[in-house]
């Protein structure tokens, strides 16, 4: 999404979340964290979230969920709006279909357009640019990112954990044999697939090269993707934390497949993505750590980026342990000056990302820090940085200018107020649902252990 983006008006609808349970909600955080700012903030960003950007529709319509100034639903930002609602479900059990409902529109959009990561409510033919080739009226914008379609899958895994299956609709396996066919063909990519993106004018960071096939890579297990989840174009053309999150997901998917033929696909697609990350993902200098992306043919690139998934982010998206020395290695370069979006100064210290200004923080991957932190006073830390960053607006913002929070890009970006709601419930002790036994670094494939 683009930091220029247009400022929209929030339309107020009536309140999915009850009084009492902000209330309830409001005195946890304030007891956990003994900040009764954090408190109010938490409730108001919970409240704004459900009266400004979800809308539950009319009848028989299903949820509606859009990023904030921009009136599109991406994927992957809507399920992770969601993400601290999925904690309050125990208390209040209408949030899983809430999810769920959103979930089924997932499923239509997939099948409409599975390369696509942002739509329209209807098919009216807004977009974000005039694209080639050109995109049909449900999409917004058609950048091609794994994560689009593993964070769905994700949000599913997350549901049945609380005991709803409402997603799971004939929708959802038509669905989910094309996010296969899709994962499959990018596998590889230079012989099969016909995904083609350019944009005419635009920067580098927003078009592909190669005449919109993208960077070249060769065949090793990963999928190809074209965009990072920034929605900038991917430098190398496999990128570690997307290919992870998306075989972790599949692993955490399978037990809820049954007898269902395509869960030997899941697995073995999994398996195969494990192994290219074995082999090709890992640095092994100054120690044993994760690349950002890899191309197949010996390129790596160390950096990390804000954005979801993240190598900093794997332990909560259940990719792998926050203690795990793998984990604990990367976690150490992403936050330091190996990485050259890391941004330090007195005000502010985080991961910051190349689609928006230098020297810009973002609240979300400050929250992400404080969520994968073991240390608790390391998650309190993180939680008053975000509250300081607000550039006296009380709302969280896409990224802020380090040393001065008053500037700072998005006005209205929900999906930066839900990851501030997520650690302020994660360090009031409301759990994230839980996934499955197996992720990646749990289990890994013999592939895996075999390289490293």
């Amino acid at each position: 999404m683009s930091w220029g983006a247009p400022v929209g008006k929030p339309t107020q609808r009536p309140l999915l979340l009850p009084g009492w349970l902000l209330e309830e909600v409001r005195t946890r955080v304030a007891r956990a964290t003994g900040h009764e700012r954090a408190a109010e903030i938490t409730a108001r960003l919970l409240a704004g979230t459900a009266t400004t950007t979800i809308d539950l529709g009319a009848p028989g319509e299903e949820t509606w969920v859009i990023t904030g100034d921009i009136p599109a639903m991406w994927l992957r930002d809507s399920c992770l709006q969601l993400a601290p609602l999925l904690r309050l479900v125990p208390d209040f059990p209408k949030l899983a279909g809430v999810a769920a409902s959103l979930l089924r529109r997932h499923w239509r959009m997939i099948l409409t357009d599975p390369y696509a990561n942002a739509f329209n409510r209807t098919p009216d033919g807004n977009r974000w640019d005039e694209d080639l080739p050109p995109q049909g009226p449900w999409v917004w914008e058609r950048k091609w990112e794994l994560d689009s379609l593993a964070f769905p899958l994700d949000l599913a895994a997350r549901l049945d954990a609380l005991g709803c299956r409402s997603w799971q609709t004939p929708e959802f396996w038509a669905a989910l044999e094309v996010i296969l066919d899709v994962a499959e063909t990018e596998q590889h990519h230079e012989a099969k697939s016909t995904y083609r993106f350019t944009r005419p004018g635009a920067p580098a960071s927003d078009t592909l090269v190669r005449e919109g096939r993208g960077p070249l890579t060769r065949e090793c297990g990963l999928v190809f993707q074209a965009f990072r989840p920034s929605d900038d174009a991917c430098q190398l053309g496999f990128n570690i934390p997307g290919n992870a999150f998306f075989a972790s997901t599949l692993g955490h998917l399978a037990p809820l497949l049954g007898r269902n033929p395509l869960k030997a696909r899941v697995l073995d697609l999994a398996s195969s993505i494990e192994e290219g990350i074995g082999a090709h993902g890992m640095i092994r200098r100054p120690e044993p750590h994760l690349a950002y992306e890899v191309n197949g043919m010996g390129g790596q690139l160390f950096m990390d980026d804000a954005n979801l998934p993240s190598l900093l982010g794997l332990p909560y998206l259940g990719v792998m342990e926050a203690g795990g020395p793998l984990y604990q290695a990367t976690r150490r370069r992403v936050l330091s000056e190996a990485n050259p979006h890391f941004v330090t100064a007195p005000r502010l210290r985080g991961v910051g990302s190349p689609h928006t200004p230098p020297g810009h923080v973002w609240p979300i991957a400050v929250a992400v820090a404080g969520l994968t932190a073991i240390d608790p006073a390391e998650k309190s830390a993180a939680l008053r940085m975000l509250i300081d960053s607000t550039g006296g607006t009380g709302w969280m913002h896409e990224s802020v200018d380090a040393s001065d929070p008053a500037h700072f890009t998005r006005p209205w970006f929900s999906w930066a107020n839900a990851m501030f709601c997520e650690l302020a419930l994660d360090i009031a002790s409301y759990p994230r649902p839980a996934l499955s036994q197996r992720s990646w670094m749990r289990n890994p494939s013999p592939g895996f252990k075999s390289h490293y």
